[in-house]
């Protein structure tokens, strides 16, 4: 059993409850950029996995797991009038707008996990910029020692870059760091980097999707705590 010193968590589906943010800044979104149509924006929706008349993302959304990029290029057959950069620069406005709920309180938790001397980082195929906003909105940006996006200049998931840059920001060895996610593709990274990964259902992925590439499944990050008991060097 490898010894914890840190703790790598993706974003969305981990920290905090992926449809309360994601349904309602696929709505803004797709409305505002299909200036307010929502026979069109209902049309470039299907294109993302999206039902505008639902509010729902299909199971094999881009959106689930891709990253900005990855949903522009899917996007721009749409808006033939508009610049990749211009499009995906209203993507991430948007989803800096979105609403957040945590998956657990998060303040107490985090607190909880500094006190005890573990180093903590936050890996996601959201933007950085987005991503500071919804931890600046939740006050946890400063419990964190590494924050990354697909564009920070480490790659995204499922590739390890990201996993690699939090080992050495905060000088530790894979093995001596969890990464917790809700995506095939944060478990995948988290592989590929040497850490141990612990997968948790507060995303759209079931337990039977998750468990051959999970060393660990629990309901949320708020038994991470319990799961520590033991590990923690």
């Amino acid at each position: 059993m490898n010894t914890v010193k840190g703790l790598l968590f993706d974003k969305d589906g981990t920290l905090f409850d992926f449809a309360a943010t994601w349904e309602a800044w696929a709505e803004a979104f797709l409305l505002r950029a299909s200036g307010g149509d929502r026979v069109g924006a209902a049309q470039v929706g299907r294109a993302i996995g999206f039902d505008l008349a639902t509010c729902k993302f299909d199971r094999n959304s881009i959106v689930i797991a891709g990253t900005p990029g990855e949903v522009v290029d899917a996007l721009m057959p749409h808006f033939a009038g508009m610049t990749r950069n211009g499009l995906l620069d209203m993507l991430n406005e948007e989803a800096s707008l979105a609403p957040q709920r945590e998956a657990v309180p998060l303040i107490p938790l985090l607190q909880g996990f500094r006190a005890q001397g573990l180093r903590l980082g936050v890996a996601t195929n959201d933007a950085e910029a987005p991503a500071r906003a919804h931890l600046d909105g939740a006050g946890v940006t400063a419990l964190f020692d590494f924050i990354a996006g697909f564009d920070s200049g480490h790659g995204g998931k499922p590739a390890p870059g990201q996993m690699l840059a939090f080992a050495h920001a905060v000088g530790l060895e894979p093995c001596q760091i969890a990464m917790i996610g809700d995506s095939t593709h944060d478990l995948h990274a988290g592989r590929a980097a040497g850490m141990t990964t612990i997968a948790v259902l507060t995303g759209p992925a079931t337990q039977d999707e998750l468990a051959p590439l999970a060393d660990a499944i629990l309901p949320d990050i708020g038994h991470l705590p319990e799961w520590l008991v033991g590990r923690i060097g």
